[in-house]
C-alpha cells in the first residue's frame, strides 16, 4: 500500500518537472510576440524567402531577427575595439593630437572590420586593381 502512494507522487514529480523544463522556452516565444527588433520582419522574410525558406511562424522569424541583430552587433563591437587600439597606438606614438579620449569620435574603416569579421570566419579581401 505504501508503494501504490509513492507511484503517484513520483509521476506527478515527472510530470511536473516536463512541464517546467519546456517553460522558459514557451515564456521566451510569448515574449517574442511584442519585441521588434532593429531588423525588420519584412527584411527578415524576404531574405528567408529568396534563400529557399518559407516562414510561416512570426516567432521564429523574429528569433531569427535577433539573432542577425546579435551577429551584426558582435562584429561591430569588435570592429569597435580594433578601431581603439589602433587609435592609441598611433596616439601615443604622435603626442601632437592629444585630444581626451572623451572627445574621440571613431569612424568605422575596412581596416577595422576586416580583422573583426575574419575572427567571425569571414575573409574580406580588396580587388587587386585598388593596390
Amino acid at each position: 500500500m505504501n508503494q501504490n502512494q509513492q507511484q503517484p507522487s513520483e509521476k506527478a514529480i515527472e510530470d511536473q518537472q516536463e512541464l517546467t523544463l519546456g517553460q522558459p522556452l514557451s515564456d521566451f516565444l510569448m515574449q517574442l510576440e511584442d519585441y521588434h527588433p532593429t531588423i525588420p520582419d519584412a527584411v527578415t522574410g524576404h531574405i528567408m524567402r529568396t534563400s529557399g525558406f518559407e516562414p510561416k511562424d512570426p516567432r521564429l522569424l523574429r528569433l531569427i531577427s535577433i539573432a542577425a541583430q546579435k551577429f551584426i552587433s558582435d562584429i561591430a563591437n569588435d570592429a569597435f575595439h580594433h578601431c581603439k587600439m589602433r587609435t592609441s597606438n598611433n596616439s601615443t606614438s604622435s603626442s601632437k593630437n592629444s585630444k581626451s579620449s572623451k572627445d574621440r569620435r571613431y569612424c568605422l574603416t575596412m581596416e577595422d572590420l576586416t580583422p573583426a569579421l575574419a575572427e567571425f570566419g569571414i575573409t574580406v579581401r580588396k580587388p587587386q586593381y585598388y593596390v
